[in-house]
């Protein structure tokens, strides 16, 4: 068995939240900490669907990547999405925790997990964004070997589409086969520069602008979006091992309504 505080600190040991960017609102967000939990489900985000699944499995615990409160909370009613969501959770005693930019940044989080889905190896870190108190060393990204030689970036596109169960993959041909690739699960855009710097030659993330995709082919870098619930919710499997692993007698369940939120053609 276990509380809702007690699985709070499993995850702050993996991942801690000291560590989440500035900007984010990770951890315990809803609920009540001494709660026993006897089931905890587990999705990318907590959405309607996902808030009314726990619900009625029984669980009295979600971990979710995405924060379900993100931006600051003026009223909890049913006249918007989130607010029919906590009315969701609190009416029906579902507690939250929600590990967003310090799993991104843990060792064996979501970049990690990206790597293993996409066979890279030689794995190492694109940014490092500090070292825990261990010593261990934290930061958003990672870059591997590509698990194949000289594939061309329309080879590769196709290639990471099937590994990550992708709606699409939209990419940029830099000119380059692919041998040295970084990655940023969900939005990392931004950080075409480090995977320069890093001398990779394809760079696979998320959310990409027009102008990074112009950015990337005067640069001559291969550059990838295989979209942002492809490129983390490789993450919840993980979630769900660590979990079952860390708490005997606790079931675990990865969530079954939780789906990409577009379709590619």
């Amino acid at each position: 068995m276990a509380t809702v505080s007690e699985v709070y600190e499993a995850l702050n040991g993996w991942a801690p939240f000291e560590i989440q960017m500035d900007f984010d609102n990770a951890g315990f967000l809803v609920g009540r900490g001494n709660r026993e939990a006897t089931k905890i489900l587990v999705a990318l985000d907590i959405t309607q669907d996902v808030a009314c699944e726990a619900a009625d499995w029984g669980a009295q615990l979600v971990v979710s990547h995405h924060p379900v409160i993100f931006h600051p909370v003026r009223s909890v009613t049913d006249a918007d999405p989130t607010g029919r969501i906590l009315l969701e959770l609190m009416e029906k005693g579902v507690a939250a925790i929600c590990a967003h930019t310090n799993l991104d940044a843990a060792q064996g989080g979501v970049n990690d997990c990206l790597t293993q889905a996409l066979a890279l190896t030689q794995v190492g870190q694109l940014h490092q964004d500090g070292v825990l108190d261990d010593g261990t060393p934290y930061g958003i990204g990672r870059v591997g070997v590509a698990h194949k030689p000289d594939l061309s970036p329309g080879e590769y596109a196709a290639y990471v589409k099937e590994r990550l169960g992708a709606a699409s993959v939209r990419y940029a041909d830099g000119g380059k086969p692919v041998a040295k690739v970084a990655v940023g699960g969900g939005s990392c855009g931004s950080m075409l520069e480090d995977a320069l710097k890093a001398g990779c030659d394809t760079f696979v993330t998320a959310d990409v602008k027009y102008d990074v995709f112009l950015q990337a082919k005067a640069l001559g870098i291969n550059l990838l979006d295989a979209g942002h619930f492809a490129t983390e919710n490789v993450v919840c499997p993980s979630l769900v091992k660590f979990l079952t692993e860390k708490f005997s007698g606790v079931e675990v369940r990865l969530s079954q309504r939780h789906r990409e939120a577009y379709f590619g053609v």
